[in-house]
């Protein structure tokens, strides 16, 4: 019985194959289409994703959550996607990514709207810590049926030497989410007071979790599991490119997770170097980006609409960011990672730098230009959040890549999900949300970057262990 309940995930089997002129028209619209929804899919994901770092200002205002208990609560989140997506990998390697990935975006949606309608109290912050918690773990476990089956897509319908750009193109998703949700959440707040609802950070959590809901539909329409299951032939022969690892044993064979994970993952020496170099990429990536809204408040540089698109400005200029550096990589590497992953990190570096003194540099250049002090602080903080949104998140996706040119098409979610449990459990969960939390709540903000200045340094260094070895692999 329960079998027979699991078959319902299972990838839909093969048809048999349509005329070459049919196989020739079709593909191109099927790739576009199957493209768009792990684009707008993903990109949903991260509508339900870090909605608290938007209303933590709010929350923390009315007494309900204190900056430790926001890296507590945040945290969940992280605990919960790393192990998830890890172990959703190996799933959705044997699942209808389809069904899988609209299944979660659909849960996800109703838990993060189910938290903006939680009765929270002032009398107890703990217990409000710890009630967002459990939400927060279901809602990062869910999350994990986002990227597997995102990724396992990409791997049936694009090949090696197309996968690099095209990943990039795919990864700028998560990046117009984030930003979209600090846009989303100002609108919703503005809706919440044009309607007189109550507590306007509750907007953060419901209404971009009513836009990711939309979506699902979308995802449902677009997306399909493989060629081979609408009668095309297999990537690599339609495109004559054999030049990606083979799916192991068999194109659609599934293999037992003990054998992928041991395999293909833990005796990959390659893959332990760069997801090494993930945790603390992870680290740059959420610990400014989440905590910038909080930060820029607190620090009375920025008040809530302004942070809020410094957070969508961040996010948004990892866009063009990523599309670059994919292109780098396919352009003038042959697909390599390792290069424009440590360019991009030394350029991180000196974007840390100018954000921890944006007050300063401001001050600087309102004395050299005759321009306000105010303006000119604002235009260095919105500057250098662009300029690490531009550069974080392309190591972010070529590490990804990385990961899935080292090992054969059907153990790609379980690669995935083992560089994405470095990122998420030890850059995300535990430096970027529970470290950074305490230390801001007990030090304030000074200490908090030089754990971003040392961590953008040993993410350089684990990618360039790298350089050599993966002209070996690739």
């Amino acid at each position: 019985m329960e079998e027979k309940k699991s078959m319902w995930f299972y990838p839909p089997p093969h048809k048999p194959l349509l005329p070459q002129a049919e196989i020739d028209r079709k593909y191109p619209i099927m790739r576009l289409k199957v493209f768009l929804g792990a684009f707008f899919g993903y990109a949903a994901y991260y509508l339900v994703r870090k909605n608290l770092s938007l209303a933590a200002p709010g929350m923390i205002k009315e007494g309900i959550l204190d900056k430790t208990g926001v890296g507590i609560a945040g945290s969940a989140i992280s605990i919960a996607y790393a192990f998830s997506k890890f172990i959703m990998g190996s799933v959705s390697d044997r699942s209808d990514a389809r069904k899988f990935l609209v299944i979660g975006l659909i849960m996800s949606s109703l838990l993060m709207i189910g938290v903006g309608m939680l009765p929270f109290g002032t009398s107890n912050i703990s217990t409000n810590v710890w009630l967002i918690f459990g939400f927060m773990l279901l809602v990062g476990w869910l999350s994990g049926m986002g990227w597997p089956p995102c990724g396992r897509i990409m791997a049936q319908w694009f090949s090696q030497n197309e996968r690099s750009f095209k990943m990039s193109v795919w990864n700028t998703s998560h990046t117009i989410g984030s930003g979209s949700l600090g846009l989303l959440t100002t609108a919703g707040v503005g809706l919440f007071l044009f309607f007189d609802v109550g507590q306007t950070w509750r907007a953060a959590f419901i209404f971009p979790a009513v836009i990711a809901l939309l979506f699902a539909f979308f995802c449902w329409w677009t997306l399909r599991d493989t060629p081979q299951s609408c009668g095309l032939s297999p990537i690599d022969v339609y495109r004559n490119d054999f030049s990606g690892k083979k799916a192991a044993a068999g194109e659609e064979e599934k293999i037992p997770f003990k054998r992928l994970f041991v395999d293909y993952v833990f005796k990959n020496k390659v893959l332990w170097l760069i997801a090494i170099a993930n945790a603390f990429v992870y680290l740059i990536r959420y610990g400014i980006g989440d905590w910038a809204p909080l930060y820029l408040q607190e620090m009375n540089i920025m008040d809530s609409k302004q942070s809020n698109l410094a957070f969508s400005l961040h996010n948004y200029a990892g866009v063009p960011g990523t599309i670059v550096c994919g292109w780098i990589s396919a352009k003038y590497f042959k697909g390599r990672c390792a290069p424009p992953n440590i360019l991009y990190m030394m350029l991180v570096l000196l974007g840390i730098l100018l954000y921890w003194k944006a007050t300063a540099v401001g001050a600087w250049l309102a004395g050299i230009l005759g321009v306000d002090v105010t303006a000119a602080s604002h235009f260095t903080v919105y500057f250098s959040l662009c300029e690490i949104g531009f550069c974080i998140y392309g190591p972010v996706a070529l590490i990804g890549v990385q990961a899935l040119n080292l090992v054969p098409k059907n153990a790609a979610g379980t690669a995935a999900g083992f560089v994405g449990l470095f990122g998420y459990l030890i850059g995300d969960a535990v430096l970027a949300k529970i470290v950074m939390g305490k230390v801001a709540n007990n030090y304030g903000w000074n200490p908090i970057f030089w754990l971003f200045i040392i961590g953008s340094i040993i993410a350089i260094a684990f990618c360039s262990t790298t350089w050599k070895k993966e002209k070996i692999n690739i």
